[in-house]
């Protein structure tokens, strides 16, 4: 399986006269940065780089550092998608000079979302920055409620349910998140206004009515995003993200106990994966072989 793995690499690397990285991640976080930094080492600074990504999202400064040393590696960055870049892998496709996407690509809004408890012990809630901002508009439309009633018995009721000092939190996570969202978009829009770079990402972050709605390469073209299109390039990467959907996940365990890889950074020089498990111990790095 590694030496198709490593053919598909080659051929893509062939066909696009550039290196390519192979990033999956369940969760994108700052603990994938030396393993990753190590494979951009191995591979070198190159004209081109071309990292196929998979990912359920993470969090959204790991996903800033991450794109910022990947852009210290290459003068023209590409994200192939041929699946799964949910959350704050979008924000970190921003980053690139260009996305090739697939007709399988998932994209998602990138409104953040505060966590805590429910009413159950043993469950968690999240709520996102659309949840509190629609709250007056749900007021008015459903309940005829004057507008700055509204807003003033919406206003009541979220420090009511919310700690004031976590609801401001919430908001400040929701400027840093546009504000990187800001910066990553500049690298591939270099040529659009400020404006027209802010407006981009203020709809991707409260322009859906869902955290999971799935937004397709098309949609993200329309919105203004550099989506291009190759598809002997498209079918190779497919080949890698279903190695890919093979390897990593918690949902490949027999059981919850088992350990599973949730992590995978790899390159034609090698693969490897990360270890997760349970018990409360450090994960571990292996080359797969």
């Amino acid at each position: 399986m590694l030496q198709s793995i490593n053919g598909h690499i080659e051929h893509i690397e062939g066909l696009r006269n550039s290196k390519v990285l192979i990033l999956a991640a369940s969760n994108l976080e700052q603990e994938i940065l030396p393993t990753l930094f190590e494979e951009l080492q191995k591979i070198g600074k190159v004209p081109r780089l071309d990292v196929i990504i998979h990912s359920r999202g993470g969090i959204v400064n790991a996903a800033r550092r991450i794109a910022l040393i990947l852009r210290k590696f290459t003068e023209h960055l590409t994200f192939i998608v041929p699946y799964y870049c949910e959350s704050s892998g979008t924000i970190l496709t921003l980053s690139a000079d260009e996305i090739l996407a697939g007709d399988l690509a998932v994209f998602t809004p990138i409104d953040p979302h505060l966590h805590g408890g429910s009413s159950s012990e043993d469950t968690e809630s999240s709520m996102s920055c659309l949840d509190i901002k629609s709250f007056g508009e749900m007021c008015q439309e459903w309940f005829n409620v004057d507008e700055q009633e509204a807003k003033q018995q919406s206003l009541s009721l979220l420090c009511n349910s919310i700690f004031p000092p976590t609801l401001t939190a919430f908001y400040r996570t929701t400027l840093e998140l546009q504000k990187i969202g800001e910066e990553l978009i500049s690298y591939q829009l270099p040529h659009l206004s400020e404006q027209k770079r802010s407006e981009i990402i203020a709809h991707l972050m409260f322009s859906y009515h869902s955290h999971n709605y799935a937004i397709t390469h098309e949609e993200m073209k329309e919105i203004g995003i550099n989506i291009i299109h190759d598809a002997q390039v498209e079918q190779l990467a497919w080949q890698i993200s279903l190695f890919i959907q093979k390897t990593i996940g918690g949902g490949l365990r027999k059981t919850v106990e088992d350990p599973w890889y949730d992590m995978l950074i790899g390159s034609s020089h090698s693969i490897s994966v990360r270890k997760n498990q349970i018990d409360g111990f450090l994960p571990s790095w292996k080359l797969l072989e």
